[in-house]
């Protein structure tokens, strides 16, 4: 039976998604405390003090020592939580820190969400005995808007290890095995500059994020070689073959 959760407690509630979901759960009437890198041992013990939920809104970097800071503190029945965007190691951290109920999400937005995206959240059980306070993180996230999915840790990162890391590792040799060719920048196209643009952000502003991230997917090895073999195909001119299958995304359009 899922539990209501009516204190929040959030470690990194001063950055940009901290403060998204501190403005989001106070919307709903609920009480929420803020921790961050300066709070005392006094500051953790009060904020997790008839905490309900405890959400972990740091970098995956960061993982280990603040686990090591609020841990002591934690006691069942509060919701240890995080939304990090990868989960095999974060939430085997978790699991090794707390006895008490486990959950991982991630929401597939950033502080800013594009007119016309359905902002999701995937959503998964530490453990099997995780189901309900699962369910209870989902409710909260719907009751914010945010359209719930379940996952496992595994099929997040192997789905993120194509949508994040490969993303960003094919973009980044991609581009910089142009820049090799002099004078290329006479050349762009509009197709071209429109990949330039969906690309700038992410190498001007995000790259540490996304290195980071694509480092601690476990799947970003299996999933580069497996994109290592369709490029085989393109070089021995198997092109029919990968763009019916590339074809795919729009012929299920609907489902994202």
């Amino acid at each position: 039976m899922a539990q209501g959760i009516d204190h929040i407690t959030i470690v990194g509630a001063s950055g940009q998604m901290g403060s998204r979901f501190s403005a989001d759960f106070a919307g709903l009437g609920l009480t929420v405390s803020g921790l961050g890198s300066r709070s005392s041992h006094e500051d953790v013990r009060a904020a997790l003090s008839g905490c309900d939920l405890l959400l972990l809104s740091v970098p995956v970097t960061a993982m280990d020592a603040v686990l090591g800071r609020v841990s002591p503190h934690l006691e069942a029945p509060t919701i240890l939580c995080d939304v990090g965007s990868v989960k095999v190691m974060p939430v085997k951290a978790m699991l090794k820190r707390y006895e008490g109920p486990v959950v991982g999400t991630h929401p597939l937005f950033g502080a800013v969400i594009p007119e016309g995206f359905e902002p999701k959240v995937a959503v998964m059980p530490g453990r099997e005995r995780d189901a309900d306070a699962a369910a209870s993180v989902a409710d909260l996230f719907t009751r914010c808007g945010y359209t719930c999915f379940d996952s496992t840790p595994a099929d997040h990162d192997r789905a993120m290890a194509y949508i994040q890391g490969l993303n960003y590792t094919s973009t980044v040799a991609f581009l910089a095995a142009a820049r090799d060719v002099d004078g290329i920048k006479e050349f762009v196209t509009p197709s071209f500059k429109r990949r330039l643009d969906a690309a700038a952000k992410m190498l001007t502003q995000d790259t540490e994020l996304f290195e980071i991230i694509s480092e601690s997917n476990p799947f970003l090895q299996e999933v580069s070689r497996k994109f290592m073999s369709y490029l085989s195909l393109a070089a021995g001119g198997d092109l029919d073959l990968l763009a019916d299958r590339a074809q795919w995304w729009w012929r299920n359009e609907e489902s994202y």
